[in-house]
């Protein structure tokens, strides 16, 4: 890349995904066009990672995923609502939601599983 050229950048829309039962919000993701026609498709969460820089199916490597129920979009189309079954954590760190703290530090999520049996240990 030249000095004062920028990268490439996509169009991602926000997506929040929430148990389609309980209404509880799980995790806030991103998403690309491929990402959300892949969803559509498969009925499984994919989404674009902005830290990998690559496309992702929600428990590619975990196993838990994210079976689509219903998918709502915002009044300016540029949010999604993913209405999921989540199987397992939702959570890279183990907990079943991303929103498992409070804004002091206070754990008030649960924990449901061990990071380091689905991902291995990391810098290790």
């Amino acid at each position: 890349m030249k000095k004062g050229e920028k990268k490439e950048e996509r169009e991602l829309k926000h997506a929040i995904a929430q148990d389609h039962e309980t209404g509880e919000v799980l995790m806030l993701a991103h998403m690309d066009e491929e990402a959300l026609r892949l969803t559509i498709e498969t009925g499984k969460a994919h989404y674009w990672s902005r830290s990998r820089g690559k496309l992702w199916r929600k428990g590619e490597i975990s196993g838990n995923e994210q079976i689509i129920k219903d998918i709502l979009i915002d009044c300016d189309e540029d949010a999604v609502l993913l209405k999921v079954k989540q199987i397992g954590g939702a959570c890279h760190t183990g907990y079943r939601s991303c929103f498992y703290r409070r804004i002091n530090g206070e754990i008030v999520g649960e924990k449901v599983f061990d990071p380091e049996e689905k991902y291995g240990k990391k810098g290790k």
